[in-house]
């Protein structure tokens, strides 16, 4: 008989468009994060972000929690799970309460998000997180522990996240339908930002870019919490069809091309240096091409700027328009691109650095690149153990820990509130 895993698990899962990982990982005794297994499939029914076949999807998470389990060395039961389609949406509700000067105490904060928690208004959409990031006193904002001091008002922020239902419930229903139990869905662009991002970036101001194999999501953080969300459908994927449609070659062939030989950046050398094509055709006496690498770069670099077109137009729309000292981090696979963050900066006219995976123990080398920041975070994120107050079963609680005892009962019943 498999073995049960032992307390402090958890297990992450990132479905994306090229790729399904699952990573499972303990706390260690100093409480750093340990990677104790990790599994990888094709990702071949998810189409920009959204579940578009269910078997196949399915059949793929079942089998990367299945090596995972291998090498981690017995089985798990629920997982955490992210979710990176378009239409996500960040949003901050404010709101404060006379104290009328007396030391706050811990019914004043649970009536706070109390409040806060029904003041929550997704305009029929599927709120994701309600998470209380920072309290005010009198005013003064970025207050963390407001417990115990005077104030005549106290007030809260809280980030909101929500998106359209029926994507999050197809991701649900097909994790759920590999006999996983789901623990949360997360959006993507939070876990990530906690693998990539140090909390002082957070802090002064950041933009992440994540470029995928179908979608490119676009996250600004500020004083320490999301801000803004944005989603452009085309990723690293669409340079891919790009190479195969000009070349005449097959996919496989034209990724191959585009990892190995590929570049934001031309060099006069890359005028000489020559690459073989294998034809799309399988017939007998079909002749292979032969291009410049130049040719293959002059492509990648076209899909490129268009792509570098939209997202300076959504770091516009999220006010991130001052260049002075507003960093821009790149990652995902699409990040993987060599030269490609020395492109963006000249395309973007701001500092930009690649974004990898850091503060985990034991992450395997193939594991420690862009294309796994969403996995990594997940980790991160999960172990962070978040306040959410979509926990509370009823008004009268207190904000409830999604513990491991406690969360799957009440995100049933949220899921079935829902659908």
């Amino acid at each position: 008989m498999a073995k049960t895993a032992p307390d402090g698990v958890i297990t992450v899962l990132d479905i994306g468009s090229s790729k399904v990982c699952a990573m499972i990982a303990q706390k260690g005794d100093g409480d750093e994060l340990v990677v104790l297994g990790t599994g990888q499939r094709e990702s071949k029914g998810v189409k920009r972000g959204y579940i578009a076949d269910m078997g196949m999807t399915e059949l793929a998470v079942r089998e990367a929690v299945e090596q995972a389990e291998r090498i981690a060395g017995f089985n798990i039961e629920d997982v955490w799970v992210s979710f990176s389609a378009g239409g996500l949406i960040s949003d901050l509700v404010k709101l404060e309460v006379d104290l009328g000067g007396h030391r706050v105490e811990q019914s004043d904060i649970d009536h706070l998000l109390k409040t806060g928690r029904n003041a929550i208004d997704p305009n029929g959409r599927m709120v994701l997180h309600a998470q209380p990031t920072r309290y005010a006193l009198d005013g003064l904002a970025g207050v963390k522990k407001p417990l115990g001091l005077h104030a005549d008002r106290l007030g809260v922020e809280i980030h909101v996240v929500a998106t359209d239902g029926s994507p999050v419930r197809n991701l649900d229903l097909c994790v759920r339908s590999a006999h996983l139990e789901v623990r949360s869905i997360v959006a993507s662009p939070l876990a990530t930002g906690l693998s990539c991002l140090s909390e002082e970036e957070r802090e002064l101001g950041v933009a992440l870019i994540e470029i995928g194999a179908g979608v490119t999501n676009v996250s600004v953080f500020s004083g320490g919490m999301l801000t803004g969300l944005a989603s452009i459908p085309m990723g690293a994927s669409d340079i891919t069809d790009d190479i195969a449609s000009a070349f005449g070659t097959k996919r496989a062939q034209a990724e191959r091309m585009k990892c190995f030989y590929g570049s934001a950046n031309m060099s006069p050398r890359d005028n000489h240096d020559m690459i073989d094509i294998a034809p799309i055709s399988e017939e007998e006496g079909a002749e292979a091409n032969r291009i410049t690498r130049a040719q293959l770069i002059a492509v990648i670099r076209q899909r490129l700027d268009r792509l570098m077109e939209e997202i300076q137009k959504e770091l516009r729309k999220l006010n991130f328009d001052d260049p002075v000292g507003r960093q821009i981090v790149l990652t995902g696979g699409g990040a993987d691109l060599n030269g490609i963050a020395d492109y963006a900066q000249q395309a973007l006219g701001r500092a930009v650095r690649v974004g990898r995976p850091r503060g985990l123990t034991a992450l395997p080398e193939a594991h420690a690149t862009p294309g796994f920041s969403t996995l990594a975070g997940m980790a991160m994120f999960a172990a962070a153990d978040p306040v959410d107050l979509r926990a509370l079963e009823t008004p009268q609680l207190t904000v409830v820990r999604l513990t491991p005892m406690s969360l799957l009962r009440r995100l049933l019943a949220a899921f079935r509130a829902n659908y």
